[in-house]
């Protein structure tokens, strides 16, 4: 009985040919330049990437804020909370 297409004990054809050719490539287009070319490139896609980006509006960056500030403040008055009535059982047992 035959493995099936692709299984785990037969890879495919395809997959031999692939794995080959990346055993066989060697630094790529990478090695060909300079390392400040390949920083001024890096620079370059970071902008391109900023550029695709969409920033919230002021309303948006104002409600986001004050979403967070009050999050933020609830959560310290629980751990204070929190903190205050441990404090206050560990007195008890231990006097």
């Amino acid at each position: 009985m035959t493995d099936a297409v692709g299984s785990i004990d037969m890879p495919d054809a395809q997959d031999e040919v692939q794995e080959s050719k990346k055993k066989s490539r060697k630094g790529g287009k990478r090695a060909k330049k300079g390392p400040l070319k390949r920083l001024a490139l890096f620079y370059r896609q970071i902008i391109a990437e900023l550029r695709k980006v969409v920033w919230p509006t002021r309303n948006q960056l104002t409600s986001y804020t004050t979403v967070v500030i009050f999050f933020v403040a609830i959560m310290i008055a629980l751990v204070t909370l929190i903190d205050y009535g441990l404090n206050h059982a560990a007195k008890y047992v231990f006097g």
